[in-house]
């Protein structure tokens, strides 16, 4: 990048790369989210699948079952000790054609025995982020929805990429909540 990364996104949020988008840092009270000085600091949305196994079902990512999950929504979503939940992203996001994103969690909930994992934005993906979260305390952890979750690193490339996640027919684009694994 020849000009400065926090500005570059700047840039590239007026120019639809993520909807809605916070211009700054905002930290007073919550887990911070907006422009950070290389990324950005994306939110989770109040809504989560909260694995549990209530019903004793297998969870297979071939043939997945909906009895592997209850539906929770609301301003903070407990997950159980070694559990975890999928959450979605408040952010929309377009990512250029020169343009890979890497996601990792934020530093609070690390701390507080919290893995966020979220796959590779590649370039043309387009959609909401389905977020994991695995809480691998013996202890429940409490997550908020509307705060920061994971920050997203940009990598740009000089040249556009050949093959492109769109042009693949990529199988997890244009998400617009929280999907399930899929297979193709």
């Amino acid at each position: 990048m020849s000009i400065k990364p926090d500005k570059w996104i700047r840039e590239q949020a007026r120019k639809g790369m993520i909807e809605p988008f916070e211009e700054s840092q905002v930290g007073d009270g919550v887990i911070s989210f907006g422009v950070s000085s290389y990324g950005y600091d994306m939110r989770i949305d109040n809504e989560f699948k909260i694995f549990t196994n209530i019903n004793t079902a297998i969870v297979d990512p071939k043939h997945f079952s909906t009895a592997s999950f209850v539906d929770f929504k609301g301003k903070a979503c407990i997950i159980p000790p070694n559990s975890f939940a999928l959450g979605k992203s408040v952010e929309h996001f377009t990512i250029p054609r020169n343009i890979l994103c890497i996601v990792l969690g934020k530093s609070t909930y690390a701390r507080a025995g919290i893995i966020v994992n979220v796959t590779p934005l590649e370039p043309t993906w387009n959609g909401f982020v389905t977020i994991e979260i695995s809480n691998t305390t013996p202890l429940p952890v409490k997550i908020y929805a509307n705060e920061g979750i994971a920050q997203v690193l940009f990598l740009e490339s000089d040249e556009p990429c050949e093959i492109s996640y769109a042009d693949k027919k990529g199988k997890y684009q244009n998400q617009t909540g929280i999907w399930l694994p899929r297979v193709k």
